[in-house]
């Protein structure tokens, strides 16, 4: 589909649309009264059809446990069971039919192939294979592939170093966390990652492979293979795949979703080229379907216009900037994870870090915990404070601790904390 201009790709989105609306309506319980008004065009979709927001999905599964109307089909058709792996308030469980679970398996196998990657493959995951959606769609793609889909859960981080060396895994998927940590593993115990056959890192479940100074940290710390970025959600399935001639650019797979980028507080559309809010329709997850859905993911879009890969889908720059509720605003200052995470990881020296965030006498405050790779400490508080003040306009205080008393992460990182 990158072939296809805009104007194609959009009657080809509404082909797909009315499609998934005849499927729906009157099946899918929670969809149905959303596509009750009727519509001829992406622009009347847009205009009667209303946001979709996480809030309505948990308050519909707790109302109809355990997994909600959002269900096309009878619930002997479901094959496939996830759930989100929430940080906080209820997770959301999905169910997925054969199709709809092959419809996310098409969507990666896009990724990889616009990854460079394909049959004889050798590919490493390192997931827990837990209910959370995570890679399990990409694990069952790269069979599909041709690829030898290898499995590294349930094991420690020596383990799967070992694991990796020894089958000649070429394609390592894991969180922007995870390849640090991995990273920094196998300089413990003497492993030169350079000596392996990898020569591509696939990075999902956070912002990190999009953010320059942490990409930068990973292309060091996994000398000679290409880091590339993904994103999706339980709720959308596989949504994007980076750009194969711009580092940290996420194009949306456009032939499988509607994407709409709004302003948070109006919901109305963006100017061209302007930041705001993410919102998606997938066209062929027809057994659980999500319409407008408000993501919560601030992105900055290109624009419009041929790509220099020869791509039309949107494409996002940086990737997915910050989470909408991840921001907190600090003497006036919007402040996102990603953009404290670039400076901490362009300052270089930091093994982990974390940051807790404190209302003191109604002011909401900002403090740094860092641990320091080994021999790395000295003049790292103030350097690091100086670099934050240049990016942010503010004092962060920054503490350092101890060798090993941050906590590693292996999917998910929870390092910004409310106290």
């Amino acid at each position: 589909m990158r072939d296809l201009d805009r104007a194609a790709l959009e009657a080809f989105q509404l082909r797909r649309l009315l499609e998934l609306r005849q499927e729906v309506v009157p099946a899918n319980k929670f969809q149905s009264p959303r596509l009750a008004g009727g519509f001829a065009t992406l622009a009347e979709f847009k205009a009667q059809v209303p946001f979709t927001f996480k809030q309505e999905l948990v308050n519909d599964q707790i109302a109809n446990a355990p997994c909600g109307t959002n269900l096309t089909y009878a619930a002997a058709d479901y094959t496939r069971f996830c759930q989100t792996s929430s940080t906080t308030g209820s997770p959301l469980r999905w169910l997925d039919t054969a199709e709809s679970w092959d419809w996310m398996i098409r969507c990666w196998i896009r990724v990889f192939q616009e990854s460079g990657v394909g049959a004889g493959d050798r590919i490493f995951f390192t997931f827990s294979f837990g209910p959370f959606l995570g890679f399990w769609v990409a694990f069952d793609a790269a069979s599909r592939m041709g690829c030898m889909a290898i499995p590294g859960g349930g094991m420690s981080s020596t383990a799967r170093l070992g694991l990796l060396a020894s089958t000649g895994a070429t394609v390592l998927c894991c969180t922007p966390t995870y390849a640090i940590r991995l990273a920094e593993v196998a300089r413990e115990e003497g492993v030169d990652v350079r000596a392996l056959p990898l020569r591509t890192v696939v990075v999902a479940g956070e912002p990190g492979g999009s953010v320059p100074g942490t990409r930068a940290l990973l292309e060091t710390l996994w000398p000679g293979a290409r880091i590339v970025d993904h994103h999706g959600m339980t709720e959308t399935g596989p949504v994007s795949y980076e750009c194969p001639k711009r580092a940290g650019v996420l194009h949306i797979i456009e032939s499988e979703f509607i994407a709409e980028v709004v302003d948070p507080s109006t919901g109305k559309a963006v100017p061209d080229g302007e930041s705001g809010e993410l919102v998606l329709t997938n066209l062929g997850r027809t057994g659980s379907p999500i319409l407008r859905y408000r993501t919560g993911d601030l992105v900055q879009p290109a624009p419009a216009g041929a790509c220099a890969c020869g791509s039309h889908e949107l494409a996002l720059i940086g990737g997915i900037l910050a989470r909408r509720d991840d921001m907190v605003v600090i003497r006036g200052v919007n402040v996102y994870p990603s953009a404290v995470e670039d400076v901490i990881r362009a300052c270089g020296g930091i093994a982990e870090y974390r940051a807790e965030i404190a209302t003191v006498r109604s002011m909401v405050e900002i403090r740094l915990y860092v641990e320091p790779l080994p021999s790395a400490a000295e003049g790292l508080q103030h350097r690091l404070e100086s670099a934050l003040r240049d990016a942010l306009g503010m004092r962060i205080p920054v503490n350092i601790v101890g060798e090993g008393a941050l906590p590693r992460f292996e999917m998910k990182a929870k390092r910004w904390v409310r106290i």
